[in-house]
């Protein structure tokens, strides 16, 4: 593994890290779980917009269903 993708994968676990430990404060605090998760999502997608143009997030988008259907957003899943 080269160094660079190394360093990514370890800021984007430390950036789920984050996310994670935001997402169980809110929880804790009483936020009811899909309010976190609807207001997660609209913030990513926001940002991304920001970052990347609408037609560039919306092509993302597209691709989301199948990878739900592939199990990519399972947690705990079970690998064959």
């Amino acid at each position: 593994m080269d160094a660079e993708f190394a360093e990514d994968e370890d800021i984007r676990r430390a950036a789920l890290g984050f996310i994670s430990d935001a997402w169980a404060e809110a929880i804790a605090n009483g936020v009811d779980a899909d309010a976190v998760a609807h207001a997660a999502m609209f913030t990513a997608l926001a940002d991304l917009v920001a970052a990347y143009g609408e037609d560039a997030v919306a092509k993302l988008a597209e691709g989301l269903p199948d990878r739900i259907l592939q199990g990519d957003y399972t947690v705990n899943r079970v690998l064959q």
